[in-house]
């Protein structure tokens, strides 16, 4: 099993709170072993969001990437 399917398989019957819970932990953790999943669901995301979310997603990127450099 690959880690895509790992993940999706993980959290397929986890609700609003618990996924954010999960989230919330990768992102307090700075431990880069979490990134993979974060970009799982950042595929879910991005390919269920309309051109206006991504736009905004998009923006949201951009604006930070410049504070964070």
């Amino acid at each position: 099993m690959g880690i895509k399917d790992y993940i999706l398989n993980n959290f397929k019957n986890d609700d609003k709170e618990s996924i954010k819970e999960a989230i919330t932990e990768s992102i307090n953790s700075k431990d880069e072993v979490t990134l993979p999943g974060m970009g799982v669901f950042m595929e879910i995301i991005w390919n269920n969001a309309t051109d206006d979310m991504k736009n905004e997603m998009l923006t949201i990127l951009e604006n930070n990437l410049k504070k964070e450099a």
